[in-house]
């Protein structure tokens, strides 16, 4: 197992800069209908339900239906994203699905979302960064968007999360099965006024890390097999404690590099969406995070850690809610997950 902490190199952040006036026109979200209290996951575990909203700060997860996957959890959110949007599925050009989680190993889930959604003229595919899919695939879905189509047309991006990790959890891990849901969160990406829209940006990705997070069987490395099945391989797996000390470490640089990398105070910032891993330990971190005067949007409590899907679902929540963002406020989403990849995105909210 690789050590933790460890010797950082230098750089290895990527910003890049928005290119023209894109922004999010519509958000929408679907938790399955099953609720999974914490009494059952504590059962299962061999903890109490005090302990676990204690570690973690939920109190309830949503499991999908035995014929629920994660394109079904993906296509409802993505349905109410384009109402949202006022658009239809004509009006998309493009599908990015951020899963690690996906219906198969292939086709793409994204393909099975746009054959649900009727979206006939749009491309699909699906990103994999873990929990910072999600940021990965809304950079990804605009900057495609912001080239004009061949006819001179300017169709919409749809940009979705969706995870269905009750299906690769251990019920008797105590590190991780307490922690995680199913959900799915979507937005809509297309034009906006001048003065709106994103701003930027960034990511970065120690890949000598990789083994601190992860499913190991089940790819080509290790095919799934009587053996990884005996040994629990197709399970999710987490060292706890070391993903903990990535995060304090690396969340606040991430916030602070991006900040400065686009020329704004972080006393500008007035939502702050991360990704909803534990609640107990973003609370601790966010003291370290200098966004004071912002909003931190953590609907963990009900939700749980639904890994890509938790910052769109978060940003949903938040959006319908009496303090979500208004136009001209300052927007900033952070991701960070297996990889170990942090990334953030920072926009300025109104259509």
């Amino acid at each position: 197992m690789t050590a933790y902490p460890y010797d950082r190199p230098a750089g290895g952040t990527v910003y890049a800069p928005a290119v023209g006036a894109l922004g999010i026109l519509g958000t929408g979200s679907y938790l399955p209908e099953q609720v999974v209290t914490n009494e059952t996951v504590a059962e299962r575990a061999g903890v109490t339900a005090e302990w676990i909203e204690r570690k973690t700060g939920v109190v309830e997860r949503r499991y999908a239906a035995d014929h629920e996957a994660a394109s079904d959890l993906a296509s409802e959110a993505a349905a109410r994203a384009l109402a949202d949007a006022g658009a239809g599925p004509d009006d998309v050009a493009w599908i990015v699905v951020a899963t690690s989680t996906p219906d198969h190993p292939q086709p793409a889930t994204a393909a099975f979302v746009q054959h649900r959604l009727g979206a006939r003229r749009a491309a699909a595919f699906d990103v994999n960064a873990v929990c910072a899919g999600f940021v990965a695939a809304l950079h990804t879905g605009a900057r495609l968007l912001a080239a004009p189509e061949a006819d001179g047309g300017h169709r919409l991006a749809l940009v979705v999360g969706t995870e269905v990790y009750s299906r690769i959890l251990d019920p008797g891990d105590r590190r991780t099965a307490p922690l995680f849901g199913d959900g799915a969160g979507a937005v809509v990406v297309g034009p906006v006024r001048e003065g709106r829209g994103f701003v930027g940006t960034g990511m970065r990705t120690d890949g000598h890390l990789h083994d601190l997070i992860g499913v190991p069987a089940g790819g080509s490395r290790a095919p799934a097999s009587e053996k990884t099945l005996a040994q629990g391989d197709h399970f999710f797996r987490m060292q706890g404690r070391a993903v903990r000390q990535f995060v304090e470490r690396e969340l606040p640089e991430a916030v602070a590099g991006t900040l400065d990398a686009f020329g704004v105070a972080a006393g500008d910032v007035a939502h702050f969406v991360p990704h909803q891993a534990n609640g107990e330990m973003l609370r601790s971190v966010g003291g370290r995070l200098g966004l004071d005067a912002a909003r931190t949007h953590l609907p963990v409590d009900r939700h749980g850690n639904t890994g890509g899907a938790s910052v769109p679902l978060a940003l949903d929540h938040a959006r319908r809610g009496p303090d979500g963002p208004a136009d001209d406020e300052l927007v900033l989403l952070a991701g960070f997950g297996g990889g170990m990849t942090v990334g953030t995105t920072l926009l300025r909210w109104g259509r």
